[in-house]
Formats: C-alpha cells, sequence, structure tokens
C-alpha cells in the first residue's frame, strides 16, 4: 500500500481570492496565487470551488498525458457546459476522439497549411507595412484580432457577412463558459447559444466549396463520421480557434514592449522567431487552466486526489515551474521552450497549434520587418473565465525600419 502525505487543503493562504483560483484578481494576474499553491503542492485542494489544482509541470504534463485517469468528460469548470460539450473532440476520450480528432486534424496537418502559408504571410505583411504607416495603432483590434479573424473564417469558408461579423463576440463566449457558472458564464449563455444553433444547423451550402468546412462534410459523406459530428467540429474550429491565438499575439505585442532587449535580438536575428513565439507561450499561457475529471483516486507526488474528483491542470503554473524552466520568471527569447504545457500534450495536444505558429510567427516577423522600436501607452486586461488576453493595447512612439 503506497504511504501518502496528508491532503493539502487551501484555506485561503494559498492563493489570493479566499482560495478561488477564479476570482478575478487571480485571473487578471495568476501567477502569484499560482505560485503560491506550487510551493505548497504538486495537488491541492480548494474548498472555494470543490476542486483540486494540479500545480507542477511534471505533475501537469503527465496527468495531460493520461486520458485514462484524467478524463476530459470535465474539461469544463460546471457541468452544464460539460454536458453541452459531450462528443466534441474537446470533451472525448478514447477510442471515439481518435475518429473526430482525425477529422479536426487534416486539414490543420503541415501538410495542409502548407497551402495556405503564403496566403498567410502576405496578408499579415500588408496589415503590418499599413500599420506602420500610421502613427500609431491598437495591437489587439488592428493586428491581434484581425489577423486571425481574416484567416479562420475564410479557412472555415464562411461565406455569410453576418455570421462573420459575430464569430469573435461567439468565441469569447464560448470560452467564458468553459469556467464555473459564474454571472460571467450566465451572461455569455445566450451568446453562446447562437453559436451552437448555426453549427447544428449548418449546412454544406452555406460554406465556401474547397474550405476546411466543406471537408468535413465530404467526411461525413465518406461514412468517417457521423453527419451530426459536422456542427460539433466547426464549432470547435471557431469556439477554440482564434481567441488562444488572439491572446497570443497580443501577449507577445506586450512582452516586446516591456523587453526590448529582446526585441531587438528577434530583429537582428529573425531565425529566433520560433524560440520567441515558444516562450511568449511559456510566459503567458493564453489558457491558464483547463480542467479534468479523475476516473480513479490518484496519487499525484505524494497526494492522493479522489476518483470523481473535478481538476484544474494549471498550464500557466507549470510553465513557470522553476523546477522545471530555471528562471522561469524571466522572458528570455534564446530558451526555445518546445515542451511548454500552452498547447496541452499528449492526444489532446492543441489541433490548431500548426495555423496558430503561422500566424503568430507571420506577425512577429512582419513588426520586426517594419518597426524597430516601439513603446505601449495605454492598455486594457479583458477578464474572461478561462482566457487571458488583452482588450486593447495602443502601440506608440514607434521608429519605423
Amino acid at each position: 500500500m503506497t504511504q501518502t502525505r496528508k491532503v493539502n487543503h487551501d484555506n485561503g493562504n494559498g492563493c489570493s481570492g479566499q482560495g478561488d483560483i477564479f476570482a478575478d484578481e487571480v485571473l487578471e494576474n495568476p501567477y502569484e496565487a499560482y505560485g503560491r499553491l506550487r510551493d505548497r503542492a504538486a495537488a491541492v485542494y480548494i474548498p472555494a470551488r470543490e476542486l483540486w489544482a494540479v500545480t507542477r509541470y511534471e505533475a501537469v504534463r503527465e496527468a495531460l498525458g493520461d486520458p485514462g485517469t484524467f478524463s476530459s468528460t470535465a474539461v469544463a469548470f460546471n457541468p452544464q457546459m460539460n454536458e453541452v460539450l459531450k462528443g466534441t473532440t474537446l470533451a472525448t476520450d478514447p477510442p471515439d476522439h481518435q475518429h473526430l480528432r482525425k477529422v479536426l486534424s487534416q486539414n490543420l496537418s503541415p501538410r495542409a497549411l502548407r497551402s495556405v502559408k503564403a496566403d498567410i504571410e502576405t496578408k499579415t505583411d500588408t496589415m503590418v507595412r499599413e500599420l506602420a504607416e500610421q502613427d500609431e495603432f491598437d495591437g489587439m483590434q488592428d493586428l491581434a484580432r484581425a489577423l486571425p479573424l481574416n484567416v479562420v473564417v475564410d479557412m472555415i469558408g464562411i461565406k455569410d457577412p453576418e455570421i462573420r461579423a459575430k464569430i469573435l463576440t461567439w468565441g469569447e463566449a464560448a470560452f467564458n463558459l468553459l469556467g464555473p457558472m459564474n454571472e460571467r458564464a450566465q451572461n455569455s449563455f445566450p451568446v453562446a447559444k447562437e453559436l451552437f444553433d448555426w453549427t447544428h444547423n449548418i449546412q454544406v451550402s452555406d460554406l465556401t466549396e474547397g474550405s476546411m468546412g466543406h471537408g468535413i462534410f465530404a467526411a461525413a459523406e465518406r461514412g468517417d463520421i457521423a453527419y451530426e459530428s459536422c456542427g460539433m467540429i466547426i464549432h470547435q474550429y471557431v469556439a477554440a480557434g482564434m481567441d488562444t491565438t488572439i491572446a497570443s499575439i497580443g501577449n507577445a505585442i506586450m512582452l516586446f514592449a516591456e523587453h526590448p532587449e529582446q526585441y531587438a535580438k528577434v530583429r537582428e536575428d529573425p531565425a529566433l522567431i520560433p524560440s520567441a513565439y515558444n516562450e511568449v507561450l511559456r510566459m503567458h499561457s493564453p489558457l491558464p487552466a483547463t480542467g479534468r475529471k479523475t476516473m480513479r483516486d490518484v496519487e499525484v507526488d505524494g497526494v492522493v486526489i479522489p476518483e470523481g474528483s473535478q481538476v484544474a491542470l494549471l498550464l500557466a503554473g507549470g510553465n513557470r515551474d522553476e523546477r522545471h524552466y530555471p528562471n522561469a520568471d524571466t522572458f528570455d527569447v534564446t530558451r526555445n521552450p518546445v515542451d511548454h504545457l500552452t498547447f496541452g500534450y499528449g492526444i489532446h495536444g492543441c489541433a490548431g497549434q500548426g495555423l496558430a505558429r503561422l500566424e503568430a510567427y507571420a506577425a512577429l516577423g512582419a513588426l520586426a520587418k517594419y518597426i524597430k522600436s516601439y513603446s505601449v501607452g495605454d492598455f486594457t486586461r479583458k477578464i474572461t473565465n478561462t482566457t487571458r488576453s488583452y482588450e486593447s493595447i495602443r502601440v506608440t512612439d514607434f521608429v519605423r525600419a
């Protein structure tokens, strides 16, 4: 019989917000709270939310790689949304997960993305060149949001301009509903319902021929998936395909403004862009935590999490774990942390990470090409239940290249 330590319960001293990892002040800046939890144990019980937080890099990575123990059927932090997500790739375990994942991923494979790489780079180059000709611009509205919106809606094949205009609002509402059922989530239900209704009633005729969305229906025609899965997969493209990419580009803009010497390194050597983007993702995970449910009693570094528990895997906490990353709070574009946790790990690793990288590499490359240096003026954070991003970033005082 394995000997275990006494269960670690957080009494409010382990993180601010009376031990609530979903308190606004923690959502706005989770690192101090996550660090205190990480220092206490690899697994800590949070009574305020009746869940367990897995806090350290190795423990989070191991949990992500063990879907038989840490099930994605509780990827959201409320039962209503977990019920809604049944049958989606996001909330499905093996063996059903593999069938859905195959169709979701086939249009996002490196081979498939090669055909859109040049188009993304051209769009981004034009966008940033025009922004650099202005006196200032909003890094979020004019670049971080504009680029993924432009790219993803075209790739999905959305033709209706009214639907295209709603995509960002729908995506934000969907991410709010992955958190606890607080006021923010409740207010998001009517908005997210519009997305659910649209994706569950979508027809192949609504999508551009040759698009990813069109290809999903072709997979159903071949019998690879059920027709009712088509809308669920398109829903995941829309709900998960943009918000995190938007956040990561915004985070890069802020980090380079705060660390101009690191931006200078990237300008001097554009080959550092992939390494720099990995470091941005490690420093500021757009999705600080993701949910799981334990399918058995499981020991995490001497602490037993009971079967049936709601678990929060603290991706942002693991990414700042000094046990794995020396000087973890230092932003270093030469670090190249390819094993960061932001895109997940294992079978639920982010299917769209290749596309996110294409967009981010293009954005960082174009910034380095057209702007030698810049400052950030006013900025506003956007607080949502599960993503960490900015509402606005005023990019100003820049020197054009």
